[in-house]
């Protein structure tokens, strides 16, 4: 069966929502926003990172490295940005520093960009969006979910099968062949790495990774997936953007942590525009799209609802 691509945005501009010059403007890249974003990035980080260091002797450590989790996981979001080239100008730099972010969160970025090509192309759209998260079947599944244990079985263990040499038939479907091999390098060279850190850890006795990276971001990864979460699942599965996708107003910190993904309808509409410019793609197109008012808390008052709704209709066929 042939797989239809989703041009959402074409129907945006023949209805007048936005007109190509508009589009063209807000098309425009630079270095400097996102320079600018990153300084203020790693003073977050050093922050957090002296929080644990002035912790270390009490039980607030834990808090700490909480805080910690919640900027590192966000990386996944600066990431993002850079498969679509848009944080930077210079394409390299985009490379570069999504290189660096999967590495931080475990995520190869080659493997991700091919991924996420598809996922753009077919969201919501079953059999075809590699990036679908199926509605939870009841609340104790979704709270499952939300502990992220079943995405980091799926994610090492899909890092693993790359190393061995394997891709399911999904990967398949959407990386190119000429890439395999390197896909396959990208995950053996991701575990190499990680090996010499913990033989150089085990060596040396010197333990901070530990403390300052990877239990943060097992701490933190929780607050990734609520925020996942709210940007598809409890949407209808269609390929209709309007429908399928939600934009969450949140208050400025979250909007610097996840680099204005929180307008994630806007980014469907039109990936192209830089994350600096998606306030303003949202004054276009807010009365196009599905907006969630109450940001993650209300989406996520949303899915509930319907499990809840859900439930309930399941009780009188039970009987």
């Amino acid at each position: 069966m042939a797989r239809a691509i989703i041009t959402p945005l074409t129907q945006v501009l023949e209805e007048g929502k936005l007109t190509r010059k508009d589009l063209r403007a807000l098309m425009q890249r630079s270095n400097g926003p996102a320079f600018r974003r990153l300084v203020l990035w790693i003073a977050v980080l050093t922050l957090t990172s002296t929080l644990i260091a002035l912790a270390w002797d009490s039980w607030l450590v834990w808090p700490a490295m909480f805080l910690q989790g919640i900027v590192v996981v966000h990386h996944f979001s600066l990431q993002h940005e850079c498969v679509h080239y848009t944080v930077f100008r210079t394409r390299w730099i985009n490379d570069l520093v999504g290189q660096i972010c999967g590495l931080i969160i475990i995520l190869p970025h080659r493997f991700f960009r091919y991924e996420h090509c598809d996922h753009h192309t077919y969201t919501q759209l079953h059999g075809e969006d590699p990036e679908l998260i199926e509605m939870p079947k009841s609340i104790w599944q979704y709270l499952w979910i939300l502990t992220a244990a079943p995405y980091w079985k799926y994610k090492v263990s899909e890092v693993v099968r790359h190393a061995f040499g394997h891709l399911n038939e999904a990967e398949r479907r959407f990386i190119p062949s000429v890439e395999h091999k390197s896909v396959f390098r990208d995950a053996r060279m991701m575990l190499a790495v990680y090996g010499a850190l913990l033989l150089g850890m085990v060596l040396s006795g010197w333990w901070a990774p530990v403390w300052y990276w990877f239990v943060p971001l097992l701490l933190g990864e929780p607050v990734m997936r609520v925020i996942r979460l709210s940007e598809h699942v409890g949407r209808p599965t269609v390929a209709r953007m309007r429908e399928n996708t939600r934009t969450n107003l949140v208050s400025a910190p979250w909007r610097f942590l996840c680099w204005n993904m929180n307008y994630h309808a806007e980014h469907h509409y039109a990936p192209s525009v830089p994350f600096h410019a998606l306030p303003q793609l949202h004054e276009r197109l807010k009365d196009h799209i599905h907006v969630e008012k109450n940001g993650y808390l209300g989406a996520h008052w949303d899915i509930l609802r319907q499990l809840l709704r859900r439930k309930g209709e399941e009780v009188p066929g039970t009987a």
